[in-house]
């Protein structure tokens, strides 16, 4: 039986059984960074991100141009002001997976703190962006000098570890059809109960399928299947229904193992 749904601080909702999706627990919510308004005269994150200074720039990004691309060098963290940004990796095979979608209030690319001299995967952005580039060495120095922005970065990159987390338990124990139900979830960002939520932008049933590690045709085959039984509607776009949720958290049958 599942337990209770929490909200803890950062916005997030998580299933506390291992139950959800029949084995493992889920995130339904965002991770993007809360940034609380700071007392007079105190270091404001907000305007850190938002406004151009030394080692810092904007970048206004159209539909499909990459910010940078797998190979490329690593010395710039990126935060998300406007616009979704979408992650993908390309093996030595030439396969090609998508391993994250990217909204507002997110940073990325700050493997380059950690030492990775090169980019490990390439970055796209899947409609119009706006995005602060902020360099590894400005960085590290607010990260020293601003405790406050130090303590937001950690708390985002902690968040982050737990979603990866919960992303790898999902593709190990579940069937495809619950790993693309709460994909759809994630991306709709879904938390509004009794309210349908629509995935903007819209996303290509080939890119669900890259996310989720299964076949285009596997993914049709079960967004037709969500459609009929009223847990979505698709209609040019993807709108999650409130029954999706339902059928999710409670281990509803219609969601059975269809392998």
């Amino acid at each position: 039986m599942l337990g209770d749904i929490s909200a803890p601080a950062r916005g997030l909702f998580r299933c506390h059984s291992v139950s959800c999706f029949g084995l493992a627990p889920i995130w339904l919510g965002r991770e993007e960074v809360r940034l609380n308004k700071p007392a007079q005269g105190a270091f404001n994150a907000q305007d850190f991100l938002a406004m151009v200074g030394v080692g810092k720039t904007f970048l206004r990004l159209e539909k499909n141009q990459n910010v940078f691309v797998q190979g490329d060098v690593a010395d710039t963290v990126y935060y998300i002001q406007k616009g979704k940004i979408k992650l993908t990796v390309i093996s030595k095979h030439e396969k090609e997976a998508v391993v994250g979608v990217l909204g507002p209030g997110q940073f990325f690319g700050e493997g380059c703190m950690n030492g990775h001299p090169r980019r490990i995967s390439t970055t796209t952005a899947m409609e119009s962006c706006l995005i602060t580039a902020i360099t590894k060495q400005a960085m590290k120095a607010t990260l020293h000098a601003q405790p406050a922005f130090s303590e937001l970065f950690v708390a985002y990159l902690l968040t982050r570890n737990s979603r990866i987390e919960e992303d790898l338990i999902d593709q190990l124990f579940n069937s495809s059809e619950r790993r693309l139900a709460r994909m759809l979830l994630l991306l709709s960002h879904f938390g509004k109960e009794g309210s349908s939520q629509t995935i903007t932008p819209n996303i290509s049933q080939e890119t669900l399928a890259e996310m989720i590690g299964t076949t285009r045709s596997r993914v049709s085959h079960f967004m037709n299947k969500f459609r009929k039984l009223g847990l979505i509607s698709y209609n040019g776009h993807i709108e999650v229904n409130s029954s999706l949720l339902d059928a999710v958290l409670h281990d509803k049958p219609e969601l059975n193992e269809d392998e």
